[in-house]
């Protein structure tokens, strides 16, 4: 049995994970060659060596197995025509936007622009975008930039004015403006709560590794 904890932002968490179910079941038939099964399989091998290396290697390949076990998921959604994100992620334009989205989060895209690199045209593309993701185009964009820079603030101490950068504001007064339009809180609050947390918060709960 393996066991472990993600600490997730519950404020607005991304789309993605809001539509997971409360319980994933993959079956354990899967072959060899599986991406999921061959994380198991390293799982398994790690644990039972019960080297110096285990610390760091068993948490590593249980962020393989979490992120393989929500593609394959979302695989036998879209095998079974369920819309929302399982379509998305196979659908070819609304793919290619999210993967220049996510890349490059700074670029002052346009809704043409994200059409463009999917090969739609401007209004098919929104129309596309907005049904299976749930929002529209560039509101998804904003999403994915304050979501980068809400986890700057908690995770580093980089100015401002360096964070705006990075998200696509040429200031840190225009930044400030957005997120706290979106996350309800200014920039610098936000940092100052999240430190508060961190340092009253109880002890992680430690991974349990126990092989079969």
């Amino acid at each position: 049995m393996f066991c472990g904890t993600y600490s997730l932002e519950r404020a607005r968490p991304h789309p993605l994970i809001v539509q997971l179910p409360k319980v994933i079941h993959l079956s354990t038939r899967a072959t060899i060659g599986d991406p999921v099964r061959s994380v198991v399989d390293l799982l398994g091998a790690e644990v039972d060596r019960y080297g110096p290396s285990l610390g760091a290697a068993v948490p590593a390949l249980l962020d393989l197995l979490i992120i393989n076990t929500l593609r394959s998921w979302y695989d036998q959604e879209a095998e079974r025509g369920a819309q929302g994100w399982a379509r998305a992620l196979h659908d070819r334009a609304v793919r290619a936007a999210l993967e220049i989205m996510h890349e490059s989060p700074a670029t002052p895209w346009t809704v043409a622009q994200l059409a463009t690199a999917g090969g739609q045209s401007r209004a098919a593309f929104a129309r596309q975008f907005r049904t299976l993701i749930g929002e529209p185009p560039l509101t998804y964009l904003t999403r994915w930039r304050m979501t980068i820079a809400a986890n700057l603030l908690r995770e580093t101490d980089l100015p401002l004015a360096s964070i705006a950068a990075r998200v696509g504001y040429g200031s840190q007064f225009a930044f400030a403006k957005a997120f706290k339009k979106w996350m309800a809180e200014a920039p610098g609050a936000y940092r100052r709560e999240m430190r508060a947390d961190t340092q009253h918060a109880p002890g992680e709960i430690p991974l349990l590794a126990m092989p079969h």
